[in-house]
């Protein structure tokens, strides 16, 4: 199956989605409504709900709790991002100038922090506490995980171990999160839930591996933000301390000498980036990203064949094949 085809499955249920999206940004408050439709609207791959949409077919869920839900996961990920790119700095987002560019640093983290409380009054709203605890459990996490790059990210001791408790508390508990809800909401037992958030975690690990490379990689254009923004941030991501631990003392120094500078040269990228080439620590990445896709379509070996698991496999597939 191709991964237009998967998304032709929940076409519907995702334009739900994008009016629930609308109908939960309405505020007394204009700034509320305006900085959340403008990085709601910046043309994100809606990964999260589409999983959990795919998620609650694939088990049997025949209500509509689901679009509901499936905005709620969508808010706390873009909250934190809001929150993201106050702490990294950033000025672009998806191509385009990012919230705390246009509006400032308070105005991203309070509307940042609206739709993390949206989030829970929607979750409350629905009344199912196995799924509030999900949420729950998963925001703390993730909490944790953006903590933990805050005190390892730009380490240039850091480990493959520290880099992936990162990915897994940060990035890949949430894609983890949305798959389990929608088990939940189908009812399934309790061997296909642990599955189905199994395959969440392993396709979250995977994205956020490739995303790491794609930094390096990509075009401007494909990743909406400039090439090497890791390193002009400091961050130390896997292909980086892939490099470091196979590199010679003198290219570590050099490293560390771009990880530290206040402003990258050109020069400097090209350097590190043709260090992480020499030491091939792209392919590195991707073949973890590889392993951890195959891990997550075995995870789906549990549930009999459908045109949903194989609208499953094919965004798992989807995730490592994508260039931006």
């Amino acid at each position: 199956m191709r991964i237009q085809e998967a998304y032709d499955i929940i076409r519907q249920d995702l334009k739900d989605v994008e009016q629930e999206f609308r109908k939960n940004l309405d505020s007394d408050v204009h700034l509320i409504r305006k900085v959340g439709e403008y990085i709601l609207n910046n043309g994100g791959k809606r990964l999260r709900p589409s999983l959990l949409l795919l998620s609650a077919k694939l088990c049997g869920y025949q209500g509509d709790r689901h679009i509901p839900l499936a905005a709620v996961t969508e808010f706390i990920h873009t909250a934190t991002l809001l929150h993201d790119d106050v702490v990294d700095n950033a000025g672009m987002r998806r191509g385009k100038a990012a919230a705390n560019t246009l509006w400032g640093s308070g105005a991203s983290i309070l509307v940042g922090d609206f739709l993390f409380s949206k989030s829970f009054c929607l979750t409350v709203a629905d009344g199912d506490l196995n799924i509030l605890k999900v949420l729950s459990r998963t925001t703390t996490r993730m909490a944790e995980g953006e903590v933990q790059q805050l005190l390892k990210g730009s380490d240039a001791q850091a480990t493959e171990a520290d880099y992936l408790a990162v990915v897994t508390n940060k990035t890949a508990s949430l894609i983890s999160a949305t798959c389990q809800i929608g088990a939940i909401l189908g009812k399934t037992p309790m061997e296909k839930e642990n599955a189905l958030a199994g395959y969440g975690m392993d396709l979250g690990i995977a994205f956020q591996l490739v995303d790491d490379c794609l930094d390096y990689t990509s075009s401007n254009e494909e990743l909406g933000k400039a090439i090497g923004n890791d390193l002009r941030e400091g961050k130390m991501t896997l292909p980086l301390i892939y490099t470091i631990k196979n590199a010679a003392a003198a290219e570590k120094e050099e490293i560390l000498m771009a990880l530290e500078s206040d402003e990258l040269k050109d020069s400097q990228l090209a350097a590190v980036m043709g260090l992480i080439n020499k030491y091939k620590g792209i392919a590195y990445t991707l073949s973890m990203a590889r392993q951890h896709i195959e891990k997550a379509k075995t995870c789906l070996n549990t549930f009999e064949p459908n045109l949903e698991r194989a609208a499953l496999m094919a965004l798992a597939d989807y995730v490592v094949e994508r260039t931006y």
